[in-house]
């Protein structure tokens, strides 16, 4: 599932302020980047499933590898776990609305504290 306009996607950042505002919300990098893309994820376990809210960026200008760079951050995903074959995003999965809910709302706090520096 696509979060089509929610205004983030519009947005460029640092990338260091980004991790410190994506941790803050759960959002996690950990090893997830190469040097021109970063992924932040989030885990939620509930009773119909595991479910991975995602934020993917690539670099507008500058190094990730370096800690220096301008990042664009793309348009936000929930997907659900299969195991073993991994997340899905397809139009066809069915995705809890308490759990829509609750991302919509993560992402507007976060596009709220990353505005305050974006460019």
């Amino acid at each position: 599932m696509r979060f089509e306009a929610t205004g983030i996607e519009n947005l460029k950042a640092d990338l260091n302020r980004l991790d410190e505002v994506m941790l803050s919300h759960g959002l996690v990098r950990e090893g997830q980047w190469d040097y021109e893309r970063v992924t932040y994820d989030r885990k939620f376990e509930i009773k119909e499933g595991t479910y991975y809210l995602r934020i993917q960026g690539y670099t507008a200008e500058g190094d990730i590898g370096k800690h220096d760079a301008i990042i664009q951050i793309m348009t936000p995903l929930l997907g659900k776990h299969y195991y073993p074959h991994g997340v899905e995003y397809g139009e066809g999965e069915h995705f809890p609305s308490h759990l829509v809910n609750s991302c919509e709302k993560l992402l507007a706090d976060v596009k709220k504290e990353v505005e305050v520096f974006a460019d």
